[in-house]
C-alpha cells in the first residue's frame, strides 16, 4: 500500500525483536530506514542487508540511546545521510527483573536510564527537525505493565509508566506544530526476552490473555504503521494496547 512512501523513519533498538519487525514493516510500506542499536554487530549487519534487499535506503548506526550526546550525534548523522526524519520510534529497552527487596540500585538506575531517558534524549534531539518541517510522528514503546504493574518488575513498570506520561506531555507540547506523539503498550509478545521464561511462566501468562495466545512482533509493527502513517493523522497523545485483551 506504500503508506510510508517518501518518509524516513529512525527506530532505536532495531537489530532484532520488535524493533526489527517495525523496521521491516515500515520498509514494506516504502519508508527509508535508519536504525540504531548499542553495537554494530552481526544482527545489525543482517538487518541492514534485509532492509536494503527490500529496495529502500537503510543504514544501521551504533549508538547508545541512553546517552544524551550519542543521541544528538545520531540525529545529526541521520539527517545528514537521509535529509530528514519523519518518524521516530523510541523502542530501545532492557529488563533487570527482581523483587524490590532484592533489586540493586544499579538495576533500577539502568532500566530507568535505558528505557525512559533514551526517549527524552531522542525526542529532544529530533524535535527541532520535525518542528522545522512542521510534521512528524513520534512513537514510544511502553508496555501493559506500565499500565497495570507487575510483581518483580517495579523498575521496568515504572519506566514504561513514565513513557506514557512523557508521551501525553509531548503530544500537548508539539501538537501545534503538526507533530504527533503516541505510545504502544505491547503485552506478551514472542521475543528473545520472553523465550527465556520458563514454560510454566509462559503458560500462566497465556492463560491470562483473552485471545489465549501470545502476540508476535508483527502485531506491534502493524500498529506502529498505523501510528506512523496518515491513517492516524488525528490521533495523538494516545496509548494503544497490543495485548490480546490482557489489559482490558
Amino acid at each position: 500500500m506504500n503508506l510510508l512512501a517518501g518518509k524516513t523513519a529512525l527506530i532505536t533498538g532495531a537489530s532484532r525483536g520488535i524493533g526489527k519487525a517495525i523496521a521491516i514493516k515500515f520498509a514494506s510500506e516504502g519508508a527509508n530506514i535508519a536504525f540504531s542499536d548499542l553495537n554494530h554487530d552481526e544482527n545489525m549487519s543482517q538487518t541492514e542487508q534485509e532492509l536494503l534487499a527490500m529496495g529502500v535506503k537503510a543504514k544501521g548506526y551504533a549508538s547508545n540511546a541512553a546517552s544524551y550526546e550519542d543521541s544528538e550525534n545520531l540525529i545529526n548523522q541521520v539527517v545528514e545521510e537521509f535529509g530528514t526524519i519523519d518518524i521516530l520510534v523510541n523502542n530501545a529497552g532492557i529488563t533487570r527483573d527482581n523483587l524490590l527487596m532484592r533489586m540493586q540500585e544499579k538495576d533500577w538506575d539502568m532500566v530507568l536510564t535505558v528505557n525512559l531517558k533514551s526517549a527524552f534524549n531522542l525526542t529532544k534531539a529530533v524535535q527541532r527537525v520535525m518542528m522545522k518541517q512542521r510534521s512528524g510522528s513520534i512513537i514510544n514503546m511502553s508496555s501493559v505493565v506500565g499500565v497495570s504493574g507487575n510483581a518483580g518488575q517495579s523498575n521496568y513498570a515504572a519506566s514504561k509508566a513514565g513513557m506514557i506520561g512523557f508521551t501525553k506531555s509531548i503530544a500537548q507540547e508539539l501538537g501545534s506544530r503538526n507533530i504527533r506523539c503516541n505510545a504502544i503498550a505491547p503485552g506478551f509478545i514472542e521475543t528473545e526476552m520472553t523465550h527465556k521464561l520458563a514454560d510454566e511462566v509462559r503458560e500462566e501468562w497465556i492463560k491470562s490473555i483473552p485471545l489465549k495466545r501470545s502476540g508476535k512482533p508483527e502485531d506491534v509493527a502493524n500498529t506502529a504503521v498505523y501510528l506512523a502513517s496518515d491513517l492516524s493523522s488525528y490521533v495523538s497523545g494516545q496509548v494503544i494496547n497490543v495485548c490480546g485483551g490482557m489489559n482490558t
